[in-house]
């Protein structure tokens, strides 16, 4: 069924959206296309709101999709699981930010940086042909101005972490796989972001610094490798349960 939307008087010309009917969602996102807007003819799908006007509200913010790495160097296609390059992309648009009692907290994150986010996080939003995601800022892991996860500069309350490498072999020599080893769960703190907001809108530093060893909970965080093929795992300081002297 198709309706046509009625004519707005906005001072410019914008054509409203045709609905086509809902469509059922296996996660929590929006699925809908806004088309490029000129000032003779503004249009898109599901949404009554034109490219040029989505301004994010509260602490949300518009990221601009990378793309990954689908194949391997060789040419070879690779499952979503085999590709090690973080969830991320470029911040086009923040909005005014928190609201912390009487107090508004801008956001830490600017238009123009690079950053990476939590995996299916936010809500997809087809900008001009190009992928799009809304996020709450709370959902940015950190700022990764290069393509290697080493290099993260983490947000908010988490933390980097260089996981320990384990041990390949039994104490009788029999070599083991990847998954007959232990999970490691002590790592090496690479960086540690600005703290979780307080109640006064100000932030708490974190209680772990750069080069403290750390025990952490076995299964927090996102775990990525880096080129050099050294494992991080990105985590919430709560998820830190000691530090090793």
């Amino acid at each position: 069924m198709a309706v046509q939307g009625m004519a707005l008087r906005t001072g410019i010309a914008c054509e409203l959206p045709v609905f086509q009917g809902l469509r059922g969602a296996t996660r929590a996102s929006h699925s809908f296309s806004i088309a490029s807007c000129s000032p003779s003819s503004r249009r898109l799908s599901y949404s009554g709101v034109c490219a040029a006007a989505l301004k994010p509200l509260g602490d949300r913010v518009l990221v601009k999709v990378h793309k990954t790495e689908e194949k391997s160097a060789g040419g070879i296609l690779l499952p979503s699981s085999a590709q090690t390059k973080p969830q991320g992309g470029e911040v086009v648009a923040v909005g005014e930010g928190r609201k912390v009692g009487e107090k508004t907290v801008a956001p830490a994150v600017a238009a123009g940086a690079k950053i990476v986010y939590a995996k299916y996080a936010g809500s997809e939003v087809p900008v001009e042909g190009e992928q799009h995601v809304l996020l709450k800022e709370d959902d940015v892991v950190g700022m990764l101005e290069s393509d290697d996860i080493k290099d993260l500069q983490p947000a908010g309350d988490r933390v980097l972490l260089r996981v320990m490498e384990t041990e390949g072999k039994t104490a009788g020599g029999v070599l083991l796989t990847e998954s007959a080893k232990e999970k490691p769960v002590i790592g090496t703190v690479e960086a540690a972001g600005p703290g979780a907001l307080g109640e006064d809108g100000e932030r708490v530093a974190l209680p772990v610094k750069k080069g403290d060893t750390v025990l952490y909970s076995k299964y927090g965080g996102s775990e990525f490798k880096s080129k050099d093929g050294s494992v991080f795992v990105v985590l919430r300081v709560q998820d830190i349960l000691a530090v090793l002297s």
